[in-house]
């Protein structure tokens, strides 16, 4: 149980720049099942919601999603967005053009953005409400966490929140078993076990908060072992 008390360092496949995208590619489609069955939008919207149950944002409410892979946590706030009669701009950015290409073809005509870029090199004419990120956070350092943490802080008007893993045996255990049994991609195989790995303690959160010198934070405990960080402006 050694291994879990901190956080690990070893690389994911889907971090090389070498992998063809037909496997980003299930990969994606696989972890938006993943986040359908598990829980993990409804984490999102959660997130969403918290942020503006007692906020008068300005219409329409804008939100950007860093790291936004396949586009499906985007796609998954545009439909609860519908149905609450909420009018909302959306936008995703990510690093991998592969990626936002496949989000634009997966999201056609609902009206979300994608931008192909690093997060840290964008600028906002307006600041948007909010910014969030899924299942993004384990891939950095706890330094570039920090850095993070500052960058969404600054550039968002409402607040932030994050959804990401738990760091936990059973978690780690469960995913690798349920993984080598159902899934037919090699990466979700690999990166799913390693990612529980790569995820976090509410130790840790605490932590790359206090040195981000951000306050005013909530980290939640959500099923199936992931933790709802959300930070109020």
């Amino acid at each position: 149980m050694s291994s879990f008390k901190q956080r690990s360092y070893q690389k994911e496949l889907l971090d090389r720049d070498d992998i063809p995208f037909r496997d980003i590619k299930r990969n994606m489609q696989e972890l938006d099942y993943i986040n359908h069955r598990l829980g993990g939008h409804a984490i999102t919207l959660d997130g969403v919601a918290s942020l503006i149950r007692e906020s008068h944002q300005k219409k329409p409410l804008q939100i950007v999603e860093i790291g936004c892979g396949g586009g499906d946590n985007l796609e998954a706030i545009n439909n609860w967005a519908a149905k609450k009669g909420v009018e909302v701009e959306l936008v995703g950015i990510d690093i991998n053009q592969e990626c936002i290409i496949y989000a634009n073809e997966q999201t056609k005509s609902k009206g979300i953005k994608f931008i192909h870029s690093d997060y840290r090199d964008v600028t906002f004419e307006n600041k948007p409400d909010i910014i969030f990120s899924s299942l993004f956070c384990h891939h950095f350092t706890n330094e570039e966490l920090v850095s993070m943490l500052k960058w969404m802080r600054q550039n968002s008007s409402l607040g932030f929140f994050i959804n990401d893993l738990h760091r936990h045996p059973l978690a780690f255990y469960t995913i690798k078993i349920l993984t080598q049994l159902f899934s037919k991609s090699y990466l979700v195989k690999n990166d799913a076990p390693l990612s529980v790995k790569r995820g976090f303690k509410r130790a840790d959160w605490q932590q790359f908060f206090t040195q981000a010198g951000i306050a005013n934070f909530k980290c939640e405990w959500r099923w199936a072992f992931r933790w709802l960080v959300t930070s109020h402006s």
